[in-house]
């Protein structure tokens, strides 16, 4: 029979992150397929977990993953970790988890942390419904197309951005998506200076380049604000007689306040209308 594939969360900062599972699995496994076996042999040296490492990232995934294939079809089971959370969620691991998927060997998760999640759970942004849209991209004309394409979106946007170019980031975000546009923005998260930022765009730029900014950042971008079409004067005369519940005097005397119009105004506009009953 063939192994499974393990596809196993580590700590994206605090060791102690580390689930009791991960480190059973890890230990158990024949072969770790690690996104840098240098920065993983100091998280398995914390738990004292000997199994063998070896590279799997985005330069060498397509070609490894015929090798692990090799060695999973054989009965091994190996375990899958990038560098910090979840493999394949803006790291490598699709490839592999695809080609296993395609030959039909077995493949479970071994659930831990995740930077996106962790960001939203103390966001305090609406979580219902978001989309997660990975790093933006590099260059200025490329970020601020996809900037423009997402930026209208009637549920919260995650990104991921790297220290140097969040300045950058900001900077077109708030170009394109207006200043007040609320923003959280998750740094360094379960890490001694772990920071979460809240406020609007605005004040996110000022905030961010007033030091050198330093460790992993998560972008979570407020929905836009929907602006509801403005109801004509007539149409709130017939939406207010229509409920029943107000005589003609009274519907005048709300629309009048609502529309901050005069009453004799309303009441002379409201006369075609009382007309028809």
């Amino acid at each position: 029979m063939s192994g499974t594939l393990h596809v196993v969360a580590t700590p994206i900062g605090n060791l102690e992150d580390m689930t009791y599972r991960a480190v059973r699995i890890l230990s158990e496994v024949a072969l770790i397929a690690a996104e840098d076996t240098r920065h993983s042999r100091r998280l398995l040296d914390h738990y004292a977990i000997k199994t063998r490492l070896i590279s799997c990232h985005e330069h060498n995934e397509k070609s490894r993953s015929r090798e692990l294939l090799e060695r999973l079809h054989a009965g091994d089971d190996i375990a899958l970790i990038s560098d910090a959370g979840t493999p394949a969620i803006a790291d490598p691991g699709y490839r592999l988890v695809r080609a296993c998927r395609l030959a039909g060997v077995d493949v479970v998760c071994v659930p831990g942390c995740n930077a996106m999640i962790a960001g939203l759970s103390i966001s305090g942004l609406p979580t219902d419904s978001f989309r997660f849209a990975g790093f933006l991209p590099a260059k200025k004309n490329a970020r601020q197309k996809i900037i423009e394409q997402l930026g209208a979106a009637d549920h919260t946007l995650v990104f991921y951005e790297t220290p140097h170019r969040l300045l950058a980031a900001l900077t077109d975000l708030r170009q394109i998506c207006g200043a007040e546009r609320e923003i959280a923005i998750g740094r360094e998260l379960t890490k001694k200076h772990e920071e979460l930022f809240w406020g609007s765009l605005a004040e996110a730029c000022e905030h961010f380049s007033q030091k050198a900014v330093k460790g992993e950042l998560v972008l979570m971008l407020a929905a836009a604000r929907k602006e509801l079409p403005q109801e004509t004067v007539e149409e709130a005369l017939q939406r207010l007689h229509a409920e029943g519940e107000l005589s003609w005097k009274e519907i005048v005397k709300q629309v009048a306040k609502e529309q901050g119009l005069t009453g004799s105004d309303v009441y002379r506009r409201s006369l075609p209308l009382r007309q028809r009953d």
